[in-house]
């Protein structure tokens, strides 16, 4: 609903500078601090670019020409890009069953793209923009989880404060020096509204979130949280936005499911899981 208004680096800079005031007030709240390592804040530069920066304004982008239903698939492509790049940094093992599932998910995007047919109308730019973000969230969830969340030293509220702060510097530099200003006063409250719940909450709340269940369960588990944002964008873009869709879509997002899951060791034939006493 934003971009219909607003500019993808507009869209970009409004939900990152929301959500670093919320997680300011959040650290205020908490009694900690902003860290003050200059090389966290360096690390910070870093995975702002890929994983707020770079994928944010893809996103905008992207749904410009796509539907929301059409983006948050191939946002549910980011745990295959993740483990790409997890297994790149040599963070986590490329076993046959993640290699497997990755080939999978490579077939499942496909599906979703429609490569058997023409797309017209920035459909194909605007799903290329969406999968970059993809990819981009891939490096900047490898990063993180690498040199940021496994550090105990600063609570996940400060170091997630840190990043979208960061980002906010960032993305406003590279804004104003292309000339679009920073806030449309022209805009209407409709798109200020959805600005304001992107970056109070898709934004600042769960980049908290991301942070704190990401130092306990680890990268690609964390980033299995994108196994929701088909099935939730599907029933809000068509219920709310009157939004459709072709067979192909969640058919491919079936098949990227499937090849998360597989990734993930979702589909163990033969094996028991052995059961976990509740704590």
């Amino acid at each position: 609903m934003a971009v219909t208004s607003l500019e993808p680096l507009q869209v970009s800079f409004g939900r990152m500078a929301i959500g670093a005031a919320v997680l300011l007030l959040a650290t205020l709240l908490s009694g900690k601090a902003l860290p003050r390592d200059p090389s966290l804040w360096a690390h910070f530069q870093v995975v702002s670019i890929f994983a707020t920066s770079v994928p944010f304004t893809l996103f905008a982008y992207g749904e410009q020409y796509v539907s929301s239903v059409v983006a948050a698939i191939w946002n549910a492509t980011t745990p295959l890009c993740t483990l790409v790049f997890t297994m790149t940094l040599r963070a986590e093992k490329a076993t046959p069953g993640r290699l497997a599932g990755l080939g999978l998910g490579f077939a499942g995007v496909m599906v979703v793209l429609g490569v058997w047919q023409p797309m017209a109308g920035g459909q194909l730019e605007g799903s290329l923009a969406c999968f970059g973000a993809a990819l981009s969230y891939g490096v900047g969830g490898a990063y993180l989880g690498r040199f940021l969340t496994g550090r105990r030293t600063e609570a996940p509220v400060a170091l997630a404060a840190g990043q979208l702060l960061s980002g906010t510097v960032q993305i406003g530099a590279v804004t104003v020096l292309v000339g679009v200003p920073l806030v449309d006063t022209g805009a209407p409250a409709a798109a200020w509204w959805s600005l304001l719940a992107l970056g109070g909450l898709g934004t600042g709340l769960a980049y908290l979130l991301l942070y704190w269940v990401q130092a306990r369960a680890g990268v690609t588990t964390t980033s299995t949280v994108t196994y929701l944002l088909p099935v939730v964008a599907a029933l809000s873009g068509v219920a709310v936005l009157g939004e459709s869709l072709s067979w192909n879509q969640p058919v491919g997002a079936l098949v990227i499911l499937a090849a998360i899951a597989l990734t993930q060791g979702g589909f163990r034939l033969g094996r028991r899981r052995q059961a976990v006493p509740a704590a």
